[in-house]
C-alpha cells in the first residue's frame, strides 16, 4: 500500500503519521519558492503597464504577508475521512493514459499500444516549460519525419520566449510541427480544431466528446508519451517508450527546470 514515505516521494509533500494513520500535508519550501517566483512575475507585470495595478499589488502584498508567517492547512489529529483510497504503487509499472472520451477512464499503456494516432497535441495549462524541452529532445532523436501531425502550444508567452531563446522552436520547425500561439489552442477547441473523427493523443485537461474536434476520439497522456506517439504515428509499446525516454532521463534536472521568475534577469532587473 502507499506508505507515508512513498507519498512524500510522489507528491513532493511532507508526510507524517497521526492517530488516523498516514496524513499528507504540503511541504512549505516548494510553496515558498513558487510564491517568490510569482511575486517577481507580478512586479514585472506592473513594470510592463498591465491593467489593474492595484489588484496586482494587493496580490503581491498578500503573498508577502503569508511568506512572513508561512502556515499551511493540515488535517486535525484523529480526523475521519469520507473515503480512504489505497494505491499499491508496485502495480503502476507503466505509463497511464485516459481513454476516449472520458478523463476518468484510466488505462495502461500496454492496453492500447499500437493504436494508430492521426494527431497529437502538446499544450494546455497542464504543461510547463519542461514538457516542451523534453518534447524537443525527443524530436531530435526521432528522425526527420513525424508519424502523426503534431500541434504544440505553450501555455504562456513567457514559455514561448524562453523556448525560442533556447532553440527549441528551431527543432519543432525542422520536423514540421504545427506551432500555435500560446494559450488554450486545441484544448478548448477555441483556437484550432483537429480533423473530424480523428484519433488524437493530447496533454489537455479533458477529452469530452467533440471538445477538440467533431467526432474525435481523444486519449489523454503525458507530454513525453505524446511526443513519442507523434514520432511513431501510433501509441508506442512499453519497450519503445522506455527506449525514447532513456534518451532524456539523464538530463532530467536540466530539462524539467521550471521558470523561476525571481531568478531570471529579464524579470527582476
Amino acid at each position: 500500500d502507499l506508505t507515508c514515505e512513498q507519498a512524500f516521494e510522489l507528491s513532493d509533500a511532507s508526510a507524517e503519521r497521526s492517530a488516523a494513520g498516514c496524513t499528507i500535508k504540503l511541504n512549505k519550501e516548494p510553496v515558498i519558492e513558487y510564491l517568490k517566483s510569482n511575486i517577481a512575475l507580478l512586479e514585472w507585470m506592473i513594470s510592463q503597464n498591465y491593467d489593474d495595478k492595484n489588484t496586482i499589488r494587493r496580490r503581491i502584498e498578500n503573498m508577502k504577508k503569508w511568506l512572513n508567517n508561512p502556515v499551511l492547512m493540515e488535517a486535525d489529529i484523529g480526523a475521519e475521512y469520507a473515503e480512504v483510497i489505497e494505491i499499491d504503487i508496485d502495480d503502476i509499472d507503466e505509463p497511464i493514459l485516459c481513454a476516449p472520451n472520458d478523463p476518468d477512464d484510466a488505462i495502461k499503456l500496454s492496453d492500447v499500444s499500437g493504436e494508430k494516432i492521426n494527431e497529437v497535441f502538446i499544450g494546455s495549462c497542464m504543461t510547463n516549460i519542461g514538457h516542451f524541452r523534453a518534447t524537443g529532445k525527443l524530436l531530435e532523436n526521432g528522425g526527420d519525419e513525424l508519424g502523426s501531425k503534431l500541434w504544440i502550444a505553450p501555455p504562456t508567452k513567457m514559455d514561448e520566449s524562453k523556448l525560442i531563446e533556447e532553440g527549441y522552436y528551431d527543432i519543432y520547425n525542422d520536423v514540421g510541427v504545427r506551432i500555435e500561439m500560446p494559450g488554450c489552442s486545441l484544448c478548448m477547441g477555441n483556437q484550432a480544431r483537429v480533423e473530424d473523427n480523428a484519433y488524437v493523443l493530447s496533454t489537455s485537461t479533458r477529452n469530452f466528446p467533440n471538445r477538440l474536434g467533431k467526432g474525435a476520439k481523444v486519449f489523454l497522456a503525458s507530454a513525453e508519451l505524446s511526443a513519442i506517439t507523434a514520432i511513431k504515428g501510433k501509441i508506442p509499446t512499453i519497450d519503445e517508450y522506455n527506449y525514447y525516454f532513456s534518451k532524456i532521463e539523464k538530463n532530467h534536472n536540466e530539462i524539467f527546470n521550471y521558470m523561476q521568475f525571481d531568478k531570471l534577469e529579464d524579470y527582476v532587473k
